[in-house]
Parts: structure tokens; sequence; C-alpha cells
């Protein structure tokens, strides 16, 4: 198997990665034929899938913005991704060039293309770290040299928790997040769920076979499950509600968009 020459040694290309295959969905360039693959199975199943993820990263862009008109100027954004256009530190620095991002990623892919986009900015950093263990995050030496705790955050949980499984505790590495946050801070989710997707539950269950498959199971849950998250939170108008419906910048009219952008929920909660 060819290795491309912006891949990092040492990471194993025979196995599909969910932020490559992410990457592919959305049209970009860091990914391998076994994440494509992988991601074509899927659509089999759910052709929506890339609709989904777009749906998702435009939900970011506003949550990132509306969090800088409310005066946050420091992102942590965990499970972050391989940057693509329009990433957290695109949006904030825009609307506010003293804007700090934290990215956290744990594929090593991810990591090194951050490092390179990351280049030069000396307002944004890339950790290596895994959101079931929240204080070695928060330890880094890039993210507690860059953000100050004792003032507001928005921290960004987009995409990621459906892929940590209850036995995992999720709930409890959010708390244990949030605990850490300053009052004001922000807690930006969004979740897959059944909820919303255009298909049977039976349907759906392909594409979720698919990440079983490739050992990153893809946790549907419920909406009430999901809201669970926010405990705590002051949740942001207009409350937990399918992506394209939270604070759009045109109003939405559901029977012209892909039926596929509403599958899931994202939401934004304020911490007293």
């Amino acid at each position: 198997m060819e290795r491309p020459a912006w891949a990092p040694q040492g990471i194993d290309i025979s196995v599909p990665s969910v932020s490559r295959m992410y990457d592919f969905y959305l049209g970009g360039s860091h990914n391998f034929e076994v994440d494509r693959e992988a991601a074509r199975k899927a659509m089999e199943f759910m052709p929506g899938l890339p609709k989904i993820m777009q749906a998702n990263r435009a939900f970011m862009r506003r949550a990132v913005r509306h969090a800088v008109s409310e005066g946050i100027t420091q992102f942590l954004d965990i499970g972050s991704g391989i940057p693509t256009f329009g990433n957290v530190h695109e949006v904030a620095q825009a609307a506010d060039p003293e804007a700090r991002v934290a990215y956290v990623d744990h594929d090593s892919v991810a990591v090194a293309h951050s490092q390179a986009v990351l280049e030069g900015n000396d307002r944004a950093v890339i950790a290596t770290g895994d959101l079931r263990r929240p204080q070695e995050i928060l330890k880094s030496p890039e993210v507690s040299e860059l953000l100050d705790l004792e003032r507001p955050v928005a921290l960004l949980l987009v995409a990621v928790l459906h892929f940590i499984e209850d036995a995992d505790e999720p709930q409890v590495a959010v708390a244990e997040l949030s605990e850490s946050l300053a009052p004001g801070s922000l807690l930006v989710i969004t979740h897959a769920s059944y909820e919303g997707i255009p298909l049977t539950q039976e349907e759906a269950g392909g594409a979720v076979g698919v990440y079983r498959n490739i050992r990153n199971p893809l946790i549907m849950r419920s909406r009430d499950e999901v809201s669970r998250f926010f405990d705590g939170y002051e949740m942001v108008e207009p409350g937990l509600v399918a992506m394209p419906n939270w604070r759009p910048d045109t109003p939405v009219v559901q029977e012209q968009e892909d039926p596929y952008a509403f599958s899931g929920f994202g939401g934004v909660g304020r911490k007293a």
C-alpha cells in the first residue's frame, strides 16, 4: 500500500479511522483507500452521510460565531479531526483576531495535519488526547499554556460523543470537563441519533454496523440521552434541535432542504 508523503510514520494505514472517513465525506484529501472504502460502504446504507457532516460543520461555525458574540475568545475543541476549510480557529479568529483555539484529537493523522495547518499561528495549538481522559487533556502543556481556565471557554464536542460507548462513561467525562470550566463557559455538542434520519432504524442500522465492524462503534442516542450531557447548563435558545434549526443564518424551509441534514441533534449550553 502506497504511503502518502503527508502520512506520519508509524500509523497503520490498513485500518480505517473515523476522522479520516469524516474528512472523506467532507471532500477532503487526507484519507486513505481503506477509509474511503469504509465510508462508501456506510453510504450504501445511509447515502446522506456527507450531508449530515456538512450540517455538523455549518452548526459548529454558527456556534463559534455565537460564542465570540457573547465575548468568549477561548475554544477547546475535543475530537477536532482533520482541519478542513472553515475550521474553528479560522471562524473564531475572523470574528476576533485575539481568539485562542486548542484542538485535541487522538488520531495521529489529524494531529500531524493540524500541526502543519497551524504552523505560525501562535493562538492555535493541537494536542494529542482522548475525551475519555479529561484530566490528561486539561493538564497537557498545549492546552494549559494557551487557555486560561479561570475565564470562560467554549468547549466543543462536535460529532465525537457518539463514538464513546456507555461503558466508557461519556457522561462522567463531560461532567469532569465541565467542572473545570469557569462560569459563563459554553458547551457545544452535536450527536448522532436515529431520530430525524429519513430511514427506518433497520436501514440506518446498516451504516452503524459498518462502524462497529471497524471497531469504532457509532452509538446512536435519543434526544433525552443527549440532553443529559447538558446537566448543569442553561440551554441557549432554541435548545437541543436538529442542526439546521439552531440559529440559522437564513430561515430554514424544511421541505426545501436535504432531509438528511435534520438527522441527529445540536445544542449549546451556558454554565451558570
